[in-house]
C-alpha cells in the first residue's frame, strides 16, 4: 500500500529511519550527484523527513548540502543518548551529525542536524560504514580496497586501524553484532572476508573467493541468530551463511532476486524477515527460516536503480485484517523517495 512519495534534490542512494525511542518517525535520506566536466564535482545532501504512514505524512523538515554521500547510518540504540547520523562521502570524510531536537508540539517537525565531528579518512572515497553495537567505533570501506576502523571518543574521531583488505572498491564493511571484534568486508573483487580486530594489523580469519560470481555489495549479521550471516551481490543472489565453522563458512542456501542485491535490512521485530534493494529489479521482501528463503513480496514502483531501503521501527500500522510496518525506499536517477506498507502476509 502506497503511503506517500516525493522527489529529492539529487540522485537518491540511502534512506535510514532513526531507531531511537521518540525519534522513530524521523527518516534521513541522502544523495550523490556527479557533475561532470573539466573539474568533476560530487555533491550531495541529507534530508530529514517526518513520517507517519497512518496519516499519510511524509514531510520534509530539514535539509543540508554535503559532499556526495555513498552511505549513512544512525547510531545504534543504547550507544548514545542523542541519536547520531554518520555519513561516508566522496571527499574521503567520515562525518557525524547530531540530531538537534526542538519539540514544540509537532514532534519531529522541529528536528535538524548539527555536525558533531568529522575526520578525513583517506584520499580515496568513503563508500560504506557501520557502527559497532556500543557506538564507540565505525568501520569504513574505501574505494581503494582498504578498510578503516575509526574510534569515537566524546566528540573526537580518530583512525585506530587501517589495512588493505581487497583489490578493488570495498562496498561492504560491517561489524559482527555478537562479536564486535570481528569485521566482515566485501568488494568488487568478488571476495567475502572476515577480520579480527584484536590483531594489529588485523588478522584475516577467513576469505571466500569462490561463491560470489560478481562483486559483494552488502553483508549483515542476523540479529536473532549468532550463527547466520547474509550477503548480497551484483550476481543477483541473496545468500545465507552458517558461520559456526568460522575457518570455512558454509553457504547454506541462496535465492535469486533478479537484480543486484545492494541492501539487506532485517525487520526490527520479526525474526527472519528481510527488506532488500535489488538495483535493476526494484525492492523485495524475503522471509527466511533456517536455511530456507522465500520471496514474499516485490515492489516495483521505482523507475531507476533501487538503492536505499529501511523498515520503520517501533511503529505498527493497522490495515483492516492484518498489521504491517511501514518502509521507505529510494531510487537513484529518478531521485524518488517512497513510503509504503507491504501487503504480503509477513506476520504469518
Amino acid at each position: 500500500m502506497d503511503v506517500s512519495h516525493c522527489y529529492l534534490d539529487g540522485n537518491a542512494d540511502a534512506v535510514e529511519f532513526c531507531p531511537h525511542d521518540l525519534f522513530q518517525c524521523v527518516l534521513a535520506a541522502s544523495t550523490y550527484t556527479l557533475q561532470e566536466g573539466d573539474q568533476p564535482k560530487r555533491s550531495g545532501s541529507i534530508s530529514l523527513f517526518d513520517v507517519d504512514a497512518e496519516l499519510g505524512r511524509l514531510e520534509l523538515t530539514y535539509r543540508i548540502e554535503t559532499a556526495g554521500i555513498f552511505d549513512i547510518k544512525w547510531s545504534p540504540v543504547g550507544g548514545n543518548i542523542i541519536p547520531l547520523l554518520a555519513q561516508a562521502d566522496a571527499n574521503g570524510y567520515l562525518r557525524i551529525h547530531k540530531l538537534e531536537c526542538c519539540l514544540d508540539g509537532s514532534q519531529a517537525r522541529g528536528n535538524s542536524l548539527k555536525e558533531f565531528c568529522g575526520e578525513h579518512i583517506s584520499s580515496s572515497m568513503c563508500l560504506c560504514l557501520d557502527w559497532n553495537p556500543s557506538a564507540t567505533s565505525i568501520t569504513v570501506g574505501l574505494s581503494d580496497g582498504s578498510v578503516s576502523i575509526v574510534s569515537l571518543l566524546e566528540s573526537q574521531l580518530s583512525t585506530v586501524q587501517e589495512w588493505k583488505a581487497h583489490d578493488f572498491e570495498l562496498w561492504a564493511a560491517s561489524f559482527d553484532i555478537h562479536q564486535p571484534h570481528l569485521v566482515y568486508t566485501g568488494s568488487d573483487d568478488c571476495k567475502f572476508s572476515c577480520w579480527d580486530l584484536r590483531d594489529d594489523p588485523s588478522n584475516l580469519v577467513f576469505q571466500n573467493a569462490k561463491v560470489h560470481r560478481m562483486g559483494v555489495c552488502c553483508i549483515t549479521k542476523s540479529p536473532n541468530d549468532p550463527n547466520i550471516l547474509l550477503t548480497g551481490s551484483y550476481d543477483e543472489y541473496l545468500r545465507i551463511w552458517d558461520i559456526r565453522s568460522i575457518s570455512k563458512p558454509i553457504n547454506e542456501s541462496s535465492i535469486c532476486l533478479g537484480g543486484g542485491v545492494w541492501r539487506i535490512k532485517h525487520h526490527p521485530s520479526i525474526p527472519g524477515l528481510l527488506l532488500t534493494a535489488c538495483m535493476h529489479n526494484g525492492f523485495a521482501v524475503v522471509k527466511t527460516t533456517g536455511d530456507k528463503a522465500e520471496l514474499v513480496e516485490t515492489y516495483e514502483k521505482h523507475g531507476s536503480l533501487a538503492y536505499g531501503a529501511d523498515w520503520q521501527r517501533g511503529r505498527v500500522y493497522a490495515d483492516d485484517k492484518r498489521k504491517n510496518t511501514a518502509v521507505a525506499t529510494c531510487s537513484f536517477y529518478d531521485r524518488l523517495l517512497r513510503v509504503w506498507i507491504p501487503q504480503g502476509d509477513i506476520f504469518e
